[in-house]
């Protein structure tokens, strides 16, 4: 099914640190990475290491940012320390974005390298790219926001709509919602935009709800699945199977972007949402399943959050990188041994034992039956009376 992939690493892409104590640490995509070779993934005959596309020039990143707020992360880049009020003003200096030295070529690096991937995929090189340092989903036009400095995504389906690709679908997986990418393409029907998140009532950043829809020029193209707190691995892909597929067949995408962030796991620390490794993995397979169903399988896959960063990251995308290699890890796997012993030589804890959670998600077609009183059915509920109109498609709740 993955006939040549590319995956995209360079040891510089871990600069984009944000110091010691910060969520986003780079130990959770050097920790997968090195999970993915132990497991030789990165030497598989169809697959290619593919390096950042650098230096970005200014072209590509204005594409989405504007000039000023660029000018702002290159002086504070080049200082190294928060300057004060006027940082907060671009969004960084701030807890979740501090200042540090670099920072401007460390954010252009990741965009880079999600670029890099595209490039690769829309030239034939590879059939699908992955880039696990990428999906910094919530930076906006002039302002950092959530850990993202440059919007990596945002920034390669820009450069594919000045190649003159028509139609692109961006699926965002993250446990939050996807809101830069949403903002910068609010109002361009060649975009479409599907964010399946924690519902913004108990969530950073408040905004997915299902009534964002897209601008008058593109309505139906921006899709909100706000999802209750709590929602486990059953409820969360009967909700993506809902909706992502009918519209991505309607849609008809000539390439097909995904984030794969991992903070959907029960595990993870700053969120709210019930996921097992087992039910994220079967999404994985579902977007690879559908890039090649709805996308002529031109496939980028990027990473994004994810802060339980020994027990989940690593697993998580190195069953990513096994989908998409089509080299897939069972999932009663134990872990290599060389891996063990490296997490608890540096860092004094025990690396899990198997590539599963040990769970055995069932999904339970939204068609069988709609439920009004249950809130996961509500959510889907939701978005589908105020997206699928516009595509002329039926919500079976209604039926």
């Amino acid at each position: 099914m993955s006939k040549r992939v590319g995956v995209v690493w360079d040891d510089r892409l871990a600069e984009y640190d944000f110091g010691p104590g910060h969520p986003l640490t780079p130990i959770r995509v050097q920790l997968a990475m090195r999970l993915a070779a132990d497991f030789d993934l990165l030497i598989q005959p169809n697959v290619q290491l593919l390096k950042p596309i650098e230096p970005v020039p200014h072209a590509d990143l204005l594409r989405v940012h504007d000039a000023d707020y660029l000018d702002a992360v290159i002086r504070a880049s080049e200082i190294g320390f928060s300057m004060g009020v006027s940082d907060r003003e671009w969004g960084f200096g701030t807890a979740d974005v501090p200042v540090f030295a670099g920072m401007h070529q460390a954010s252009a690096r990741v965009a880079g390298a999600t670029l890099s991937a595209t490039r690769a995929v829309h030239a034939g090189d590879v059939e699908h790219a992955v880039n696990l340092a990428g999906g910094l989903h919530h930076a906006m036009p002039a302002a950092a926001s959530g850990f993202c400095i440059y919007n990596d995504v945002a920034v390669s389906i820009a450069w594919l709509l000045d190649k003159g690709v028509e139609r692109i679908a961006y699926v965002d997986l993250d446990v939050h919602h996807g809101d830069g990418v949403q903002a910068m393409f609010w109002d361009d029907p060649r975009v479409l935009t599907i964010s399946i998140h924690e519902s913004p009532a108990s969530l950073f950043p408040g905004t997915g709800w299902p009534s964002e829809i897209g601008g008058p020029g593109a309505l139906g193209t921006a899709v909100n699945i706000a999802l209750p707190a709590g929602t486990g691995d059953q409820g969360w892909l009967r909700a993506f199977h809902a909706i992502v597929p009918a519209l991505l067949e309607v849609f008809e995408p000539q390439f097909v972007i995904s984030q794969h962030g991992v903070d959907t796991h029960v595990q993870d620390p700053l969120a709210n949402l019930n996921l097992s490794l087992d039910g994220q993995r079967m999404s994985y397979e579902a977007m690879h399943r559908w890039a090649h169903q709805y996308g002529s399988g031109r496939w980028v896959a990027v990473g994004g959050g994810g802060y339980e960063w020994l027990e989940v990251v690593p697993r998580a995308w190195t069953h990513l990188l096994a989908e998409a290699s089509g080299h897939r890890v069972d999932p009663g796997t134990e872990l290599p041994e060389e891996f063990r012993t490296y997490v608890e030589g540096l860092y004094g804890r025990s690396a899990p034992a198997q590539m599963t959670d040990g769970c055995s998600p069932c999904l339970k077609e939204f068609a069988a039956g709609y439920d009004p009183r249950d809130e996961v059915d509500q959510a889907i509920g939701a978005t589908r009376a105020l997206v699928f109109p516009a595509w002329g498609l039926v919500d079976d709740a209604d039926v």
